[in-house]
């Protein structure tokens, strides 16, 4: 946020280290948006997050799988849901969900997907109904993903922590917004 970066475990020496074998401290799923790559916003290095993008932070079985590897075979013990400001799957979502038009193609299945959080946006109002529904969005599956049948139990043993946070694109501030560890 200050943007004093240090740019850790980028060189050489780090991509022979972990060239072998790989333990990332944490998972972040996020949005495709080419403004939130989650390895410059938190300044990390090769190795120490396995990431995952989708349209709005969508999910569906491969997705859930792929956020699901690290905690469950090699302990990873956080997951991050990363949102943020002015996501434009999830207005075009918003959009397509008020007005009763289908997106094209497959941009459709990201639209069915954010429905429940389009819901909870209008259930809740506001000034800017998208910005809630991304917030929604966040979460909501953040929800999800504490309760799955496979990560539930390393989450109550406290041996996994599932966090929902939203990243502002006008400060770089990435505010916690569900799950924090105690």
């Amino acid at each position: 946020m200050s943007g004093e970066l240090r740019h850790p475990d980028r060189d050489p020496d780090r991509r022979q280290l972990v060239a072998q074998a790989q333990e990332p401290f944490g998972a972040i799923l996020s949005c495709i948006d080419s403004r939130v790559p989650p390895e410059l916003l938190f300044d990390t290095g090769l190795g120490d997050l396995y990431v995952m993008r989708t349209g709005g932070e969508a999910v569906g079985p491969v997705v859930t799988g792929s956020v699901e590897y690290g905690p469950m075979t090699s302990g990873t013990p956080l997951i991050v849901v990363l949102g943020h400001q002015r996501c434009g799957a999830v207005g075009a979502a918003y959009k397509s969900i008020r007005e009763g038009k289908p997106l094209p193609g497959n941009l459709e299945a990201i639209a069915r997907a954010l429905r429940p959080a389009y819901e909870q946006a209008v259930r809740e109002g506001g000034t800017d109904l998208v910005e809630t529904m991304a917030r929604a969005q966040v979460t909501l599956t953040a929800a999800d993903l504490r309760s799955n049948r496979d990560l539930a139990p390393l989450v109550a043993k406290g041996a996994l922590a599932v966090v929902g946070a939203y990243y502002s694109l006008d400060t770089g501030k990435v505010d916690v917004l569900a799950g924090a560890p105690s």
